[in-house]
């Protein structure tokens, strides 16, 4: 239910949709139809082995051909995405074997590479650089304290990051509370000059 008021939000907010879960082809065709960008949020090893990233999660430990047929089949729950994101993957997304696995393959597919910045030391954005892959970087998280005043002083933060550097990337999570603040901030952000773009319209190579 949360999701579906994600897709009520505006065209232009990119929405990442999980790999696994249920019936995920059926809203991701509802999202694209509202006009939504898409990414495929693709579960990563986290550094604490008493966390759960999920089912088909990419591990260290595994052989590249393994990392690489979790990958697709993530790929392959929905179509209509412009690139992927992690979820969770402060271990993986560390570990330059395992994401080398995965920045090719999204040359390979003509995609995008969004890191979600879980941990600083992520070599994501470096690969990608390497391989000549389109790809962002998270500059703020919106929702940690879920909270609608937490939520709308992390898009405070965003405003100030955009000032400096001419764009940024938020990224939060389809609670009620953050709907909510975002619902609340649009108005006064577009009244002060920001546009809302889809991811896409920011990656660099």
């Amino acid at each position: 239910a949360h999701a579906e008021q994600a897709i009520r939000l505006p065209a232009e907010i990119t929405l990442a949709f999980m790999t696994y879960a249920p019936h995920v082809d059926e809203m991701a065709k509802r999202a694209r139809a509202q006009g939504h960008e898409l990414m495929v949020h693709v579960p990563m090893e986290p550094l604490s082995d008493e966390i759960d990233p999920g089912p088909k999660a990419l591990r260290v430990a595994y052989t590249e051909a393994e990392i690489l047929d979790r990958l697709r089949w993530g790929l392959s729950q929905f179509d209509g995405y412009v690139g992927i994101n992690n979820h969770m993957g402060s271990r993986f997304t560390q570990d330059s074997r395992g994401m080398r696995v995965v920045i090719e393959e999204l040359k390979r597919r003509n995609l995008l590479f969004l890191d979600s910045k879980t941990i600083a030391g992520s070599v994501g954005d470096k690969l990608a650089i390497e391989l000549g892959v389109a790809h962002v970087s998270r500059d703020v998280f919106l929702d940690d304290d879920m909270s609608s005043t937490a939520v709308l002083r992390q898009l405070a933060l965003a405003e100030r990051v955009a000032r400096e550097t001419g764009h940024a990337i938020a990224i939060g999570h389809p609670h009620p509370a953050t709907i909510a603040a975002i619902k609340e901030w649009l108005p006064k952000a577009e009244a002060e000059g920001f546009i809302l773009v889809p991811l896409s319209a920011v990656a660099k190579l």
